[in-house]
């Protein structure tokens, strides 16, 4: 496939499973491929990204460059949703 969505992938998997993991991930992207990753861990989410997007309300709320992502800036990006009244954000 061109596109690969992951939601999730490493919960509940070990540390070694985890490794492998985020090799293939790295792999699909050097290959070309468009990897999605959804994740409730930020440190994966930094990790593993070229670019992170926040969602509120089903929009694109803010868009996060590698170069910039930290579990501060991304959590920064939250919490100004948070303040603004979204009811529900999404990495």
């Amino acid at each position: 496939p061109r596109v690969v969505v992951l939601d999730e992938p490493t919960r509940g998997v070990d540390v070694g499973a985890k490794r492998d993991i985020y090799q293939l991930i790295h792999r699909l992207a050097a290959e070309g491929r468009a990897v999605i990753v959804i994740s409730s861990e930020l440190p994966e989410v930094v990790g593993v990204s070229d670019r992170i997007y926040v969602m509120a309300a089903g929009q694109i709320a803010a868009e996060i460059h590698a170069s910039e992502a930290t579990p501060e800036n991304v959590m920064s990006a939250i919490m100004r949703l948070a303040r603004a009244g979204a009811e529900e954000v999404v990495l």
